[in-house]
C-alpha cells in the first residue's frame, strides 16, 4: 500500500488525476472503475481540463461505477448516473454506451447485480478503480460488517451514511436505503486503486485502512491486500497516522526512482 501525504485537496486531485491520464495514454482503451461523491468531482475537473485541452481522448475508454441508490432511475437528480453524467460524462468525448452504472430501477435487482460483474469480467476487467472513503471506512457502499470477499451485490445502508448524504436530499424527499455496490472482492481485483480522501472528518478512517487490522469493521482496511493500492489524502486527513513522515520519505525515493526510469 502507497501512501501519499499532501498539502491539500487540491494538490490530492491533481495527482490522483495524474494516475489516470498516465493510464488512458499508456492504454487508450483503458477500463476505469469510477466513484462519486464531492472528493472524486475536483479530480474529474483536471480530467476534463486535459481534454479541453487536446491532451487526453476518453473516446476508447470504457468505465463502471461503483454504485447506485437501489429505488431510482437514472435520470433522477440524486442518481449516481445524474452524477457522472453532469459531472465528467457530458464534458468528455466519452462514448455513453460504454458508462456503466448500476441499474437504480432494475426490475430484478439480484439478477442485475449478477450481470454487472459479468460485464467487467467481458470487459477485461478494470485497469484503474476510484475510491472515496466514508467516515466509517466504508468504500462504494460497502458498510462495516462487509465480507471481503463480496461481489456487486443489494446492500442496506447504514444510518450514518443517510444522514451523510442526507445533505444531497430535499428535506421532504424520499431518501433511498438500499443500494447496489459492487463489492470488496470486486474492487480487490482491479489492476490499480487509488483511494483519495481528505479534510480531519476522515482521519480516522485513514488511520483504521492504513495501519490497523484487516476488518470488516473497516472495509477500506481490505486494501492493504492489494498489490497495487495507492492511498491519497491530504495534511488533515492524514493528521492522526503515525510515521508520517516516513510516508512522505518513500514518496520522495518513489519520485527519484521513477525519474531516473524515465516512468
Amino acid at each position: 500500500m502507497k501512501v501519499v501525504i499532501l498539502e491539500d485537496a487540491e494538490a490530492v486531485a491533481k495527482y490522483g488525476a495524474a494516475i489516470f491520464v498516465k493510464q488512458i495514454q499508456k492504454k487508450p482503451s483503458s477500463v476505469l472503475g469510477l466513484a462519486t461523491g464531492s472528493t472524486p468531482v475536483a479530480l474529474y475537473n483536471e480530467l476534463i481540463k486535459k481534454y479541453q485541452s487536446n491532451q487526453l481522448s476518453f473516446s476508447q475508454v470504457k468505465s463502471f461505477n461503483l454504485d447506485e441508490y437501489l429505488g431510482i432511475s437514472g435520470d433522477h437528480p440524486q442518481s449516481y448516473r445524474h452524477f457522472m453524467n453532469e459531472k465528467l460524462f457530458k464534458h468528455i468525448d466519452i462514448n455513453k454506451k460504454n458508462t456503466a452504472v448500476p441499474s437504480g430501477d432494475a426490475k430484478h435487482p439480484l439478477d442485475a447485480c449478477e450481470e454487472y460483474e459479468q460485464m467487467i469480467k467481458n470487459s477485461g476487467g478494470i485497469d484503474v478503480q476510484l475510491l472515496g472513503i466514508g467516515r466509517n471506512g466504508h468504500i462504494g457502499f460497502n458498510e462495516p460488517s462487509s465480507s471481503l470477499g463480496s461481489r456487486t451485490r443489494v446492500k442496506t445502508l447504514t444510518q450514518e451514511t443517510i444522514d451523510d448524504n442526507a445533505r444531497f436530499f430535499a428535506e421532504n424527499e424520499s431518501q433511498p436505503h438500499l443500494s447496489i455496490t459492487m463489492g470488496i472482492g470486486t474492487i480487490l481485483e482491479a489492476k490499480q486503486v487509488v483511494l483519495l480522501a481528505t479534510g480531519e472528518n476522515k482521519a480516522q478512517a485513514i488511520v483504521d485502512t492504513v495501519q490497523g487490522y484487516i476488518t470488516a469493521q473497516c472495509p477500506a482496511s481490505a486494501l492493504q491486500f492489494h498489490a497495487n493500492a495507492v492511498i491519497i489524502i491530504d495534511e488533515a486527513a492524514a493528521s492522526l497516522l503515525k510515521n508520517r513522515e516516513f510516508f512522505r520519505h518513500i514518496e520522495r525515493e518513489n519520485q527519484k526512482l521513477e525519474k531516473s526510469l524515465g516512468l
